[in-house]
């Protein structure tokens, strides 16, 4: 405001004005194009997005990011989703096959919610992306750090066998090792959900991929970590010693710290990714016929999720009140306004 010269004429915006130096005169010139005064700023809306451009790599930090188990699922296509239906059919009586729909005096839920999941089935769903993670692969030669390899830090004193980075593990197997964790360290279902997600970060941060010769290692170094992060009352490195009996704390304590540093440090879960993550295992399971259990609404679950319904209610219209007082936007006025007319 009131200086002489145009804030659009120098062409490179480096160019400052010297302390000792004087302002020249303006001097009105001809009608000048943008490439004539050198001013060629591109508009807001032909710049790039970094975050839009980092987004489909990282999907452990981005919300709008596809997961990458679920696009692994996707990958072996309709045999084998068709395989595992037949395996469920022949496994199952018939009466326990008809799918439950509600209707007007009866409304089916299942027992797992986005902020308190089924443990049991949470678990399986996170043991079925691994699975995908290993079977899906990439072949196309990543390295495999050493602190993951379990033929240099086997987690038990039994010999490795020679083939033992040429069998993909089964699900059950996968399964049975995360349980077994979980059970002893009584995690809770939401700790699985974020073992999934720095499992994810570790595999796009680091650009390696999971194996048969280092799942066990990565996995057990997500738990590690997520044990931590979330739960209040954190499992110690020695409680791990506990229950993999053949395994050192100067070596759980190698394994986080470098699971750390492949991390950057950024242990940090959104709710929107948390969110994410848990929807798109659900749609696993749907797509794996690995379906949560569906119960009737019993009148005690009514009375809880409508007290729950009116806690957040009640919470989020406080909020609205306090953020409304701050401030208050031109486009949320609705109040018309009669201005007098000038005539002259």
């Amino acid at each position: 405001m009131g200086n002489t010269t145009s804030c659009c004429v120098s062409s490179s915006p480096k160019l400052r004005r010297n302390a000792h130096s004087r302002l020249e005169s303006y001097r009105p010139e001809a009608d000048l194009s943008r490439e004539d005064t050198g001013c060629n700023l591109q508009h807001i809306s032909d710049r790039e997005n970094i975050d839009d451009l980092n987004m489909e790599f990282n999907p452990s930090d981005h919300p709008r990011a596809s997961t990458i188990f679920l696009s692994k699922s996707q990958t072996d296509g309709k045999l084998l989703r068709e395989k595992r239906k037949s395996l469920y059919i022949n496994h199952h009586p018939p009466g326990q096959l008809r799918r439950k729909y509600s209707s007007c005096s009866t409304i089916f839920l299942d027992d797992s919610t986005v902020s308190q999941p089924n443990l049991k089935y949470t678990i399986k769903c996170v043991a079925l992306a691994i699975y995908y993670h290993i079977k899906n692969r990439d072949t196309d030669g990543r390295m495999l750090l050493d602190i993951f390899d379990e033929n240099l830090h086997p987690l038990s004193k039994s010999e490795v066998p020679p083939d033992y980075d040429k069998h993909d593990p089964e699900q059950k197997q996968i399964y049975r090792f995360v349980r077994t964790l979980f059970s002893a360290a009584q995690l809770t279902a939401e700790c699985a959900i974020v073992t999934l997600v720095y499992l994810e970060r570790l595999l796009t941060y680091a650009e390696i991929d999971i194996c048969p010769a280092n799942w066990k290692r990565i996995v057990l170094g997500a738990i590690l970590l997520a044990s931590k992060v979330w739960d209040d009352q954190a499992v110690w490195n020695v409680d791990y010693c506990q229950i993999l009996k053949d395994i050192t704390v100067e070596d759980m304590n190698e394994l986080e710290r470098q699971f750390l540093e492949l991390l950057q440090f950024n242990i940090n879960v959104p709710s929107s990714v948390y969110a994410k993550y848990y929807f798109d295992l659900r749609s696993l399971a749907e797509a794996n016929n690995l379906s949560f259990p569906l119960e009737p609404l019993s009148r005690d679950r009514a009375c809880k999720l409508e007290a729950i319904s009116r806690l957040c209610e009640d919470k989020y219209k406080d909020f609205r009140k306090s953020a409304k007082k701050r401030s208050v936007s031109a486009d949320n006025l609705t109040v018309v306004r009669w201005s007098p007319a000038i005539i002259s």
